[in-house]
């Protein structure tokens, strides 16, 4: 098969890799019908992440699977299904508590790299859910961005508490930061700030239920949503950055006794101890556990009540993989979908 393999900073290749078999009893094997490149996978191609050696990538997929192995009992040859870019068992303590992503046995599956023709996917009962029917064309970017940024974004609402009567200010414009403005519309709040600075990311974060638009960042940012909400602060704060500045930023906009919901990629980030015990604010987030809300987001996108295939402002040959990092690190692209 052909698959990305990333061998450092800005050198994306697409190469012959093995095809893929039933290695356990618990396996599935799919053909990819799409990939895409996330915000995450510009990490290492910035350098920012170390590659030890040439590496698979990829770890969003929607497909058909081909073969299953001995055990697997939920999903069949010819199902289409969609996975979490963690593999679980789906039965752990852990699991059952809606944890999936950090499921005792999981399994990445960067690991695996779906930007890729073909994929095993670990435990296939615990991971996969199939979506009724053969869907239509169009709703494929959507069923693919469930796999990872549309069930990230579900997270960081609902892990912010957003809701009804809440103000929730979003921290980040990439897909995850868009979606969460979705999310937090679905869950009923009341507004929804946006920050941004990019035209195209402010219209559809306005489409997806942003009732404000914010430009400022950092403490300037800061400041205009304690303005807009009577000197308190958010609600509700989603953070889809994973920097200092991001982080900091959003925990300076929640008001006291407020949540936020934080789900972008650590790098670097250090909370200073005596601001956070005076800010009265709640943290959960951390990797998405995408498996927890895939069968309402299939629904959802099934019967046409969102939409969050609109993010894909890019579409490419798996072929063409390089471009597509290249476009999003260049902010030319907000998220890049790559068709095997």
């Amino acid at each position: 098969m052909r698959g990305v393999m990333m061998y450092g900073p800005a050198d994306v290749r697409v190469e012959d890799r093995p095809d893929p078999v039933v290695e356990l009893p618990t396996d599935a094997v799919i053909r990819l019908s799409a990939t895409c490149v996330c915000g995450s996978d510009l990490w290492p191609y910035r350098g920012q992440d170390k590659l030890d050696g040439p590496t698979p990538m990829g770890h969003e997929y929607v497909g058909v699977v081909e073969r299953i192995g001995s055990a697997v009992t939920t999903v069949k040859p010819g199902d289409f299904v969609i996975g979490s870019f963690f593999a679980s068992d789906n039965t752990c303590e852990i699991c059952r508590a809606g944890y999936q992503s950090r499921c005792v046995h999981a399994v990445p599956m960067g690991a695996v790299g779906t930007q890729s023709e073909l994929a095993r996917v670990p435990f296939a009962d615990g991971t996969l859910v199939a979506v009724p029917g053969t869907p239509d064309t169009e709703l494929i970017p959507s069923f693919l961005a469930a796999s990872d940024v549309l069930g990230t974004g579900w997270f960081a609402a609902v892990a912010a508490e957003a809701g009804p009567g809440k103000t929730v200010a979003v921290v980040g414009d990439g897909a995850v930061g868009l979606l969460g403005v979705l999310a937090a519309k679905q869950l009923g709040a009341e507004r929804i700030i946006a920050m941004s600075r990019h035209q195209p990311r402010q219209q559809l974060a306005l489409e997806y239920g942003a009732t404000d638009i914010v430009t400022e960042r950092g403490d300037e940012g800061v400041a205009r949503i304690k303005g807009l909400t009577g000197g308190y602060g958010a609600h509700s704060v989603i953070e889809a950055v994973g920097t200092q500045e991001s982080m900091l930023q959003a925990i300076r906009a929640t008001r006291a006794g407020g949540h936020v919901g934080y789900v972008g990629v650590a790098h670097e980030v250090s909370l200073p101890g005596e601001e956070l015990f005076f800010s009265g604010v709640h943290l959960h987030g951390g990797p998405a556990p995408v498996r927890q809300y895939l069968p309402t987001l299939i629904d959802l996108i099934s019967r046409r009540a969102i939409d969050p295939g609109k993010v894909f402002d890019l579409t490419l040959p798996l072929t063409d993989a390089a471009k597509a990092y290249d476009a999003m690190d260049r902010r030319q692209a907000i998220k890049a979908l790559l068709l095997p």
